[in-house]
């Protein structure tokens, strides 16, 4: 499994990677929504799934979400939000832009894993 994490929180990049390799799980990371479609466009093959969080400079996770899904070959990425909101509005605008699901932080390890495998479809 293949998957990009955005954050712009250094600490939540490197807890989610070692969370997620920790699992066999190969992690691309981005600081930024600008960032993290240069790095998406970058890769030699599309991520099984994209964590991102919401709140972010230059371009948030809505932003980055919306260009996601306005580019064919990456529409069908499922797209986990990461982030420490909860509100049930923000929650209807990340679905409403094209996000898969909703993860609080701090986030726990295993519930993590479980949603990307959800997801995905894969092991």
């Amino acid at each position: 499994m293949r998957i990009l994490a955005i954050d712009d929180s250094r600490t939540i990049r490197d807890m989610v990677r070692l969370t997620l390799e920790r699992e066999g799980i190969e992690t691309n990371l981005a600081e930024d929504g600008v960032h993290g479609l240069e790095v998406l466009e970058g890769l030699d093959h599309i991520p099984d799934a994209i964590l991102t969080d919401v709140n972010m400079p230059r371009m948030d996770g809505f932003g980055f979400i919306d260009n996601v899904r306005k580019r064919d070959k990456f529409a069908g990425i499922p797209i986990l939000v990461l982030t420490t909101e909860s509100a049930r509005d923000l929650k209807l605008k990340a679905r409403a832009a094209g996000a898969t699901g909703w993860i609080v932080k701090p986030f726990d390890p295993a519930r993590l894993v479980g949603a990307l495998r959800t997801v995905t479809g894969l092991t």
